[in-house]
C-alpha cells in the first residue's frame, strides 16, 4: 500500500470512528426530549379520564364534558390536537399514566397526601366537598357511625375509599364494597333503585349528575373542602405542569374556566328535586305523544327538538289546554298578541302552538348580535322570550356599565336580578322587570334540556326508559 493510500485509509477510519462515537449522543438527544417536546413532536396531547357527566362523555355533537372541554382548550393553547383514553376502572388511571399512554389525568381527581406521592399535580381548579348520599324516605345518615350496618359502596381506588379507611381507625366494624368497572351514575342509580343504602360523591359530581335522580339527598359532608387538579407524571420533568399553571391562570382571568363549568352546571340555583321528579313523570306520560311534533317543527326551523320540548315543559308542563291568569295559552303559552302576529289561529292546537313558539324564539335569537357565539345566543334568546327583548338589552347595558361582558351569558345571568331593584332599573330604558324569574326560567330550561339530552344520547343508566 502506498503511503498516500495509507493516509487516506487512516482519515476514513478516523471519520468512521467519529460517527460511531457521536451516534449515541445524537440519539440521546431524542431520548432527552421532555414531556412537552414529546407532545409537540407527536402533535397531540392524550387525556386520561373516565366516563361521567362531570368529566367526559360522547354527546350529540361528539366529545364533551367539563374535564374534556378544559383539556381540549389546554391542547389548543399548546397548539396540539387532543386525544382521549378512557380508563375502565378508576385505579387504572395511574398505571396508564406510568405507561405513558397519556400525558395527564383529568377525572375529577382530588388532591390528597397519598396521591401527591404518586403524581405531580397541576394547579387547583375546583373546590369540592365529599358528600354521603342516600335515598329520600330512608333513614338519613348524619355521621360516619350511622353507616355501620348499611349497604355502602364507593368507586374502587378512589379518594372515597381512603376516607373510609381513615374512618376505620375509630369505627373498626365499618364495611363497604369497592365498586369496579362502574361509573358514579351507576352507584347513584343503585341508590335510587334501593340496591344500595349510601355512596360517597364529590359535590360537583352530585350537582351535575344528581339532578337526574330526584329522590337522592345528601346526608352529611365529610371533612373540609378539597381541591381538584390534573395529575401528571412525577419527577423532575415539569414542562407540562408549568404550561398547565400558565394555562389555568389565563382561563381563570379571562373567564373561560367559569364558562366551561357553567356549561355543565346549569343549576347554580338547583332545580327543586320535587320539580324534577314531576318532570320525569311527564316525560313518561305526556311527552311521547308530542315528540313527533317537536321533532317535525325542529327540523323545519333547524332547531334542537329537545330544546323546544324543554321550553314547552317550562311553559305548560306539556299541557295543551293550559291557560294562565294573564291569558297566555297552550303548550308554548303564547299571548293573544303574539299568536296574532305569528298567524296562529288556535293556541290550544299543539302543532300550531309549538310552531309559534319556535318562530317567536327564532325571532328573539335573530336579534342577538352575530358576534355572540353559541350557546350564549340561545340562553339570551330564551331570556328575551321570557321577559321581552327590551329588558334583555337593558341587562346587557347594565352588565357593561358594571364592568361585565355584555356578550357573555354568564355575566348577563349574574345581573338579571338587578332589574327588580329600584337602584338599578331606574337606570334602564324599559324599567322594572322580574329579572330573577327570567334567570330561573333559562336555568330550568337548561336543566330539562340537559336531562332530555342525557336520556337520549348518553350510554349511562337511566331512570326512565323512553323510546325515541
Amino acid at each position: 500500500m502506498h503511503f498516500g493510500n495509507i493516509r487516506q485509509w487512516k482519515q476514513k477510519t478516523a471519520a468512521t470512528l467519529a460517527i460511531f462515537v457521536c451516534l449515541p449522543f445524537l440519539y440521546s438527544g431524542q431520548d432527552e426530549l421532555n414531556l412537552l417536546e414529546e407532545s409537540q413532536r407527536r402533535g397531540s396531547l392524550t387525556l386520561l379520564t373516565r366516563n361521567g357527566a362531570s368529566s367526559y362523555f360522547i354527546g350529540p355533537e361528539g366529545n364533551a364534558g367539563p374535564e374534556y372541554d378544559i383539556a381540549e382548550a389546554f391542547a389548543d393553547y399548546l397548539g396540539l390536537s387532543i386525544r382521549v383514553k378512557v380508563a375502565s376502572e378508576f385505579s387504572d388511571l395511574e398505571s396508564l399514566l406510568k405507561k405513558r399512554q397519556g400525558e395527564l389525568i383529568a377525572a375529577n381527581l382530588t388532591r390528597t397526601r397519598a396521591r401527591e406521592k404518586l403524581f405531580s399535580f397541576g394547579p387547583d381548579y375546583a373546590d369540592v366537598t365529599t358528600m354521603v348520599v342516600y335515598k329520600r324516605g330512608k333513614k338519613r345518615p348524619r355521621e360516619m357511625a350511622d353507616l355501620l350496618g348499611m349497604n355502602v359502596s364507593v368507586i374502587a381506588g378512589s379518594s372515597y375509599e381512603s376516607l373510609l379507611e381513615n374512618a376505620r381507625a375509630t369505627l373498626p366494624d365499618l364495611k363497604w364494597t369497592p365498586a369496579k368497572s362502574v361509573g358514579m351514575e351507576d352507584l347513584l342509580l343503585a341508590i335510587a333503585d334501593g340496591e344500595l343504602d349510601v355512596t360517597l360523591v364529590d359535590s360537583n359530581i352530585f350537582k351535575t349528575s344528581g339532578q337526574f335522580y330526584p329522590r337522592l339527598r345528601p346526608g352529611f359532608t365529610l371533612e373540609e373542602q378539597q381541591h381538584q387538579a390534573w395529575a401528571f407524571l412525577p419527577g423532575d420533568d415539569d414542562s407540562l405542569v408549568q404550561k398547565a399553571r400558565s394555562f389555568f391562570r389565563l382561563i381563570k382571568e379571562n373567564g373561560r374556566l367559569a364558562e366551561i363549568q357553567d356549561r355543565y352546571n346549569a343549576n347554580d340555583t338547583e332545580l327543586d328535586r320535587v320539580g324534577m321528579f314531576q318532570f320525569m313523570k311527564q316525560v313518561r306520560n305526556r311527552l311521547p305523544a308530542l315528540i313527533p311534533i317537536f321533532q317535525e317543527v325542529a327540523e323545519a326551523y333547524d332547531l334542537d327538538w329537545r330544546l323546544l320540548a324543554a321550553m314547552g315543559y317550562q311553559e305548560s308542563h306539556w299541557d295543551a289546554d293550559a291557560t294562565s291568569k294573564t291569558g297566555v295559552r297552550g303548550i308554548m303559552m303564547l299571548t293573544r298578541r303574539t299568536a296574532t302576529q305569528l298567524g296562529i289561529s288556535d293556541r290550544l292546537d299543539p302543532e300550531q302552538s309549538i310552531e309559534g313558539g319556535a318562530r317567536y324564539f327564532l325571532r328573539m335569537r335573530k336579534r342577538i348580535p352575530d358576534r355572540i357565539p353559541e350557546p350564549d345566543r340561545t340562553w339570551m334568546a330564551l331570556a328575551a322570550y321570557n321577559m321581552g327583548w327590551g329588558h334583555l338589552e337593558d341587562t346587557r347595558k347594565l352588565t357593561q356599565k358594571l364592568g361585565g361582558n355584555p356578550d357573555r351569558w354568564q355575566d348577563i345571568n349574574e345581573r338579571l336580578p338587578l332589574l327588580s331593584q329600584e337602584k338599578w332599573y331606574k337606570q334602564t330604558h324599559f324599567g322594572y322587570a322580574r329579572g330573577y324569574e327570567a334567570r330561573q326560567y333559562v336555568e330550568n330550561i337548561r336543566s330539562y334540556f340537559d336531562t332530555l339530552v342525557w336520556m337520549e344520547t348518553r350510554a349511562h343508566p337511566m331512570l326512565i326508559t323512553m323510546a325515541f
